[in-house]
This record gives structure tokens, sequence and C-alpha cells, in this order.
């Protein structure tokens, strides 16, 4: 016998150092990791999520980058809302956190800018009701993958205005439409 569990790849201690490794080079990236250590992410503590959100976060900013520098979330807003406005839409946004976003409206009215042809307005709902908000956002999540952007949120994220969330769906979409700038 090595000593090692292998049902449980190394023992608890290893388990933990491994996690520690995974802290620090959160960090190393710039990660804000305050009050956080292996033990936290071993145990899969609530504090987790502060570390999956910076991961997924810095994924997605990372497709978004111009000169080498990660854009920032005015200019992400900046960009949607002038595409949007080229495209001849009435759709645009102040913020993640704008509530008119909960219709589902901007990010199909994005895609269709950014691939034409690929949006039905036929299957969008007035999002008169929570029901019609949720199958506007399952809409647009589906169709926003359907033209290869990696979206990570559900439709609740959008619903809800959950502002981080719908950041990245906004990051996604915008990286799609740069490589079809890019493709150009």
């Amino acid at each position: 016998s090595s000593g090692i569990n292998a049902e449980y790849g190394g023992g608890k201690m290893k388990q933990i150092e491994n996690c520690n490794y995974a802290i620090a080079l959160g960090k190393e990236i710039g990660f804000v990791l305050v009050g956080i250590d292996g033990n936290n992410l071993h145990d899969g503590d609530k504090l987790t999520l502060a570390l999956v959100w910076q991961m997924m976060r810095h994924y997605t900013l990372s497709l978004l980058t111009h000169d080498g520098k990660i854009l920032k979330d005015n200019e992400i807003i900046s960009w949607c809302n002038t595409k949007l406005e080229e495209g001849g839409k009435d759709s645009k946004f102040a913020g993640f956190k704008d509530p008119s976003l909960a219709n589902s409206r901007a990010i199909v009215d994005l895609i269709d800018v950014i691939s034409p042809g690929h949006i039905s307005y036929d299957l969008m709902t007035a999002a008169a009701n929570d029901d019609d908000k949720f199958l506007n956002a399952r809409y647009a999540i589906t169709m926003a993958r359907k033209i290869g952007a990696r979206i990570f949120a559900l439709p609740e994220d959008i619903t809800e205005v959950n502002p981080k969330m719908i950041m990245t769906v906004f990051a996604c979409i915008m990286s799609v439409g740069f490589a079809k700038e890019n493709m150009k």
C-alpha cells in the first residue's frame, strides 16, 4: 500500500493543499479572496461562490480583450448600445442593473444585430408577466448559444436582473460580435 487513499485522491490533506493552491493562483491573477482558504473550498463553503464567480468573470472578460487590455463594464455597455443603435433597434440599457433588461428584448435585439436572421420575433412574448419574461429569457439564452456565445447564465438571472450574470451574457455575445468583425 502506498499510503494514498485512491478513492479520495490522496486524502484530505492533499485535497486541502490543492485547494490552497487554487486560492493562491486566484490571488496571483488578481481575484479578491479575502477570508477564504483551501478548507472553505474543500468543505464547499458558500465562500466558494466568490471564487467561482470571479473565475467565470475572468474567463468571460478574457474573451474581450482590446489591444491586450480587458474591457470594463462601461465599455461593454457602450459597445452594446452602439450596436443596437446602428442596427436600428429601439432597445438600450443604462447598466447591468437596468430593470428593462428583465424582458430580454435588448439581448435578443443584440443577437439579431450581430447575427441577422437567427431571431424569430414571433417567439418573443410581450413580457407582461413573470412567466412570459422567463420564456423570453430562455429564448434569448438559447439563441445566444446558437450563434456561438458561451452563456453561463440561467433565465432567472435575466428575469431577476442579476447584474453580474447579465454582464456575462452581454460580454459573451459581444465576443461573438468581435469574432465576426475580425472575420470581415
